[in-house]
Parts: structure tokens; C-alpha cells; sequence
């Protein structure tokens, strides 16, 4: 395709008049029709790599994406800019579903987005079989490799989909895989002649840096003092979140300066406070990792994170929302001394005993139900917080226990979605024509039910559309929503109301509970493999050279330079200048005399020595390193620094 083409549906769609680094390239190898592998930063441009292509091409491109919520973002976007795009989701009933198929197959639709666990699905690939399929994209394609911080099941399923489109050119892309990640995606999508594209993992706009502090909340006021703009600070716990953003609404005095973020909160709820602090009205977002994925907001010139990551793929992901505009922006982590042990402790918590794995099996299927033989491919609504109160476990355990049931394909545990209100008839064909109803609303509404939807008496719920009922009954959503309860009091249906919550879809039938399997070869290799993640971002959080270097070595990029912006390049600089000084040399001396001379008096902690200074506090936590190396002073069981007198060998004057 003829690069002239493609700059100009690139202005006609988008508006832009020139692409991102890497960006043409990849495009140029797609319309080629060749196999490629794209490994790009956060903020990169990935979504353009097959849009372009797709708006290009004859067909329709097919999207595979785990979030739906992006999904549905992504397709919003796509008709505001007049190119047809629809999404197939579990939060669709059956006729919509196949409204969607048809468009697909007969109609104008150039981009079908799908969750990966559809793909296994018998009627969607019947389906793709009538399509004009131009291209296969596949999104975070590192949860197909098993050794990936993300891994999903699911996504294994996706090479099947080249024995139905063998000529149909694939495009894998990545924010987030180390080399060996991205052979292991390559060999699953069967990309034997692949081309793969990395874009370096270098964000020269962004500035990183680690704060090694026991005050974790007055080094997060100093960043929010010093740093305007909008930010996102990132917790792990729910609870954090909440105290952290009344805090912050404390100290500065201003209740609507931050906005707290996190999975306990209704789905309208967080997209009230997402479009908020979007928009400007909310300067903070305090949320745990449930914030991040679709976020629409160029301008934010920091990232705090709070607590330590489990690895540093998920650091650099949700640090790099930080700049997306290429205006310098900062990734500020804060590690104190106890965070090691408390991630080590965490991370024993994540690989529960295989035991413990298989009564969570057990546990689950009985939460739910199910007979040993039965339930492939049923799935339900899941609440982890009723299972685990119920079946007498930690949630983190159960959590943790899921996960690994997940790897090993028994299950998946889907994202949250709006789930529609699913029915099913409580009593035969035959039985229900003998009952009598006497309300004649009722009766209108069984029997548009049935002229609605197949399958109502074949022992499974059904997702029915209550506006979609409405319209044929003639009576408003409310009142069918009424009609619907009542029927489920006479016991005539069961009916679940629609909702929003995570869906657990169970892959294969119960199993006796003995016969469940958990290699321990990979329980053991996955174990290990997270065990270097987690490593890898104490390297980072611990090491004295450049992040930045740090970051692209994790991802493969041997021949990394120092960034020049990050804080150990910055206190590299500082002290290179320094030495050359000699007042600067005399400024540090002086500094230390005043420490002595202060801890002489009594013992300090490093919060209060710092605020007697007027200099940079790194001048004065440098001068405390110093001190500490040389035995001139130490820490006490209370935290605080005292003078040691004898031992440092400094006259009593000093």
C-alpha cells in the first residue's frame, strides 16, 4: 500500500499530519500481509498499528482485548470518527450477539472487537468462516505466553483461529514483554516468519525516581507541592486509597483536590470520578491498579507509586500514563525499609499450597451448584468476597488460588462487565401451558418471552434485553423488570437481575477433586519465574544506576544510554559538580558538623534533622549516608539517629 494512502486516511481519521516512531513501520509490514510482532511502550500509539490498517484495508479486522471496558472505548472512538466498529461481549444478550455477527459478515463493520474467551466459542467461529477478514490483532499479547507476568488460558486459543484464516496477516502487540516473552508469543501464534518490530522502551520526557524514606506521606506532599499538574498515586489496598485521598484533602485543605479510585466502588461511581478528574475538576487520583487501562488523559505529569509493584512490567506500564503528551513528567516510586519483607511475605501468600488449590476447586463448584461431570462452559457471576466469606478462606487466598486454577485452564476469572438479566422457565412446556395466570399481564408477558427466545426450557439462563421485551410488549422497562419479579415469585422462572461483577467462566466439567491437576513442574517454574519479577523491581527500586538503563535492560535493549533525568543521573551530575567546588565541598562538610552537633544535643529522627536545614533534603540525607558509612552515627530501635561518641573517634568538639 502506497505510503500516500496511508498519510492520508491517517489526516481524513485522525487529524494528524505525521506518525509516532516505529508507528509507519509497523503499519507498512501489516499491509504487507506479514506476521509482526510490535513491542511498544505505554503511550506509544499501539491502538493506531491496526486501526490504520483495518480502516485501510478490504473486511473487517478483528480485535482480540481482555477489558471490555476498553473494548467499548475503543469503538466509541472509532464511530466518532465515522469508521463502523462493534464489540462481542458477555454483556450481550443472544440477539444482540448475533446482530453483531451479522454486521460482521454481511454488513460494512470494519473492526469486531472480542474478549478471548470467545474465540473458543462454537458459533463464533462458525461465523468467522462467512466473514472478509483483512487482519487478526491481538492486544497485551503477552497473557499468551505461560511464563508472562499477565498469562491467560484463553489466549492459547487464539492460534486456532489460523487454521480458519490461514491467509489473514496477524499483528501481536505489547507494552510489556522481556525477550523470552516475546519468542514464547511468536511461537504460539505460529508466527514461523514473523517480523518483529521493538520500539525502544525509553521515555526521554519521563523523569524516574526512587525515594527511600520511613515518611512515605511527607515525601508524597513534597511531590505534590512541587510537581503541578494533575497525578495519579497508586496504592494496593482499597483502604489505602480512601485514607490517603482524605488525607491529602487534610493536609492542603482542600477536600476536592483528590479523588479516591478502586473495584469496591460501583461502576457508575468510578466513571463519575474517572470523568472528573479527566476533565480537571479533580487534580489527584489515589487508586489502586483497578484505575489504568483506557485512560484518556495526555497532560498527567506524575505517577506516585506508593506501594512497591509486584514486578516491574506492571511498574512501567502504569508509570508510563505519566507524559503521554511528550512534556517532561515524573514516576516517582517510595520504598521504605520494611518494604522488602512485607513483598516476600506477599508474594508466599500469591502460591498457596496445591492442597489449598484443589478445596478452592472444590469449594467453588459447590458455591456454585455443580455436579461432578457437569458445567463446561457455564458461567456466573462471581462476588470473591461472598465465595470466600462463605467457603471460609482469605480472599487473597482464594484470589491467588483461582489465578493458578486459571493457568492451568480450568477456569477463567473475567474482568467486570455489565452483566444483562438472565432467565430461564422453572417448569416444563407442557406444565406451564397448565397453569393458569390469572393477571393478564403476566400472561402477555410469558408469552413474549417466548416468542423472544429459544432455549428458555433447556436448563440453562438465558441474557435477556428488558428494553428489547419492553418494546414488544409495549409496556415500560420498569414494569417488565416488575413482571419479571413477580413470575420468579410464582416460581415460574428463575430470574437473575442484570448487574455489574466480574464473571467466572468455567472451562471444563467438575472434576473429583483428586483428579485435578496442577503440574508442579510448572507450579514450581511460574513460582520461580514471579520470584525474579518481583527481584527485578528491587533492582530497580535498590540499584545505583540509571532507572531508565535498568528499565530497558529488563526489556531486552543491551545497549541502553544513562537518561541524564532520572534521579541517580541527576544526583551524579550534582555531585560531579560538587567535587569540582570547593565551597560546595565546604557546604557538605559544614552539613555534617551541624548533624553532629545537633545529635550531640539528643537523639533525632531523619524527618526532624532534614526540617532544620534549609538546603535540598538530599543534600542532608546524603551528608546522613556519609555519617552512617563512617560509624559516626546510627539508628536505634525507636527509629531515631544518635551521636556515637566513642566509637566514631570525632573529638568531643567536632
Amino acid at each position: 500500500m502506497q505510503r500516500d494512502r496511508l498519510y492520508a486516511i491517517l489526516r481524513k481519521y485522525w487529524g494528524y499530519e505525521s506518525f509516532r516512531p516505529l508507528q509507519l513501520e509497523v503499519i507498512e509490514a501489516v499491509c504487507a500481509g506479514r506476521d509482526t510482532l510490535a513491542l511498544m511502550p505505554t503511550g506509544a500509539g499501539k491502538s493506531l498499528l491496526y486501526q490504520l490498517p483495518g480502516a485501510a484495508m478490504t473486511g473487517v479486522c478483528i480485535v482480540v482485548t481482555p477489558l471490555i471496558a476498553l473494548m467499548k472505548d475503543q469503538v466509541d472512538r472509532l464511530r466518532a470518527r465515522g469508521i463502523n466498529a462493534a464489540a462481542l461481549h458477555s454483556g450481550l444478550t443472544m440477539r444482540q450477539a448475533d446482530i453483531v455477527l451479522d454486521n460482521a459478515s454481511w454488513g460494512d463493520l470494519k473492526f469486531l472487537y472480542v474478549a478471548p474467551e470467545r474465540v473458543a466459542n462454537a458459533t463464533f467461529r462458525s461465523r468467522l468462516r462467512t466473514m472478509n477478514v483483512s487482519l487478526l490483532a491481538v492486544d497485551e499479547a503477552h497473557c499468551i505466553s505461560q511464563w508472562g507476568y499477565d498469562f491467560r488460558p484463553a489466549y492459547l486459543r487464539i492460534a486456532e483461529l489460523r487454521e480458519l484464516l490461514p491467509e489473514v496477516p496477524v499483528l501481536a502487540l505489547t507494552a510489556t514483554a522481556t525477550p523470552a516473552v516475546a519468542e514464547d508469543v511468536m511461537r504460539h501464534l505460529k508466527m514461523t516468519d514473523g517480523c518483529v518490530l521493538r520500539s525502544t522502551f525509553a521515555r526521554p520526557n519521563l523523569s524516574f525516581a526512587v525515594r527511600r524514606t520511613e515518611d512515605k506521606y511527607g515525601q508524597l506532599l513534597r511531590v505534590l507541592n512541587n510537581v503541578a499538574g494533575a497525578g495519579v498515586i497508586y496504592v494496593r489496598t482499597r483502604e489505602t486509597a480512601e485514607k490517603l485521598a482524605q488525607w491529602i484533602g487534610e493536609q492542603t485543605g482542600d477536600s476536592q483536590l483528590a479523588e479516591f479510585y478502586h473495584g469496591g466502588l460501583g461502576h457508575a461511581e468510578r466513571t463519575i470520578r474517572q470523568e472528573r478528574w479527566t476533565s480537571g475538576a479533580r487534580r489527584l487520583m489515589v487508586a489502586t491498579n483497578a484505575f489504568g487501562m483506557g485512560i484518556d488523559k495526555a497532560d498527567v505529569r506524575f505517577v506516585v507509586h506508593y506501594d512497591i509493584p509486584d514486578s516491574l512490567e506492571a511498574y512501567y506500564q502504569e508509570a508510563g500514563r505519566a507524559g503521554r503528551d511528550g512534556r517532561r513528567s515524573y514516576a516517582v516510586l517510595l520504598t521504605a525499609s520494611d518494604d522488602r519483607s512485607r513483598a516476600v511475605r506477599r508474594f508466599e501468600n500469591e502460591f498457596p499450597p496445591i492442597e489449598k488449590i484443589k478445596e478452592c476447586y472444590e469449594a467453588l463448584f459447590n458455591y456454585f451448584g455443580i455436579g461432578i461431570g457437569d458445567g463446561k462452559f457455564a458461567s456466573f457471576d462471581f462476588n470473591i468476597h461472598d465465595f470466600a466469606k462463605r467457603a471460609r478462606m482469605y480472599t487473597g487466598t482464594a484470589y491467588n488460588a483461582i489465578r493458578i486454577l486459571q493457568q492451568n485452564g480450568y477456569m477463567t476469572l473475567g474482568g467486570e462487565t455489565d452483566n444483562p438479566p438472565r432467565i430461564m422457565f422453572a417448569v416444563g412446556r407442557d406444565e406451564l401451558y397448565k397453569i393458569r395466570i390469572e393477571r393478564e399481564e403476566l400472561d402477555h408477558i410469558i408469552r413474549t418471552l417466548l416468542r423472544l427466545y429459544a432455549g428458555v426450557f433447556h436448563d440453562r439462563l438465558v441474557p435477556v434485553d428488558v428494553r428489547e421485551i419492553a418494546s414488544m410488549s409495549g409496556y415500560t422497562a420498569e414494569r417488565v423488570r416488575e413482571f419479571l419479579k413477580q413470575l420468579w415469585q410464582m416460581r415460574i422462572i428463575r430470574y437473575i437481575p442484570g448487574s455489574r461483577s466480574p464473571v467466572l467462566f468455567i472451562d471444563e466439567e467438575r472434576l473429583p477433586s483428586d483428579d485435578v491437576f496442577i503440574s508442579p513442574e510448572s507450579y514450581r517454574i511460574r513460582k520461580q519465574m514471579d520470584a525474579e519479577r518481583l527481584e527485578g523491581i528491587f533492582v530497580y527500586a535498590e540499584g545505583t544506576g540509571c532507572r531508565s538503563v535498568v528499565i530497558q535492560r529488563y526489556f531486552g535493549e543491551e545497549d541502553a544510554a544513562d537518561c541524564g533525568t532520572c534521579d541517580v543521573c541527576l544526583e551524579r551530575r550534582r555531585m560531579s559538580g560538587l567535587a569540582a567546588s570547593s565551597e560546595a565541598s565546604q557546604m557538605r562538610d559544614d552539613v555534617e558538623h551541624q548533624i553532629v552537633a545537633m545529635l550531640c544535643e539528643g537523639p533525632m529522627t531523619v524527618k526532624q534533622i532534614v526540617g532544620k536545614f534549609l538546603c535540598p533534603p538530599e543534600l542532608v540525607t546524603a551528608a546522613l549516608d556519609r555519617l552512617t558509612a563512617a560509624g559516626k552515627i546510627s539508628a536505634g530501635g525507636d527509629g531515631k539517629l544518635k551521636y556515637m561518641r566513642v566509637s566514631s573517634g570525632l573529638p568531643d568538639d567536632s
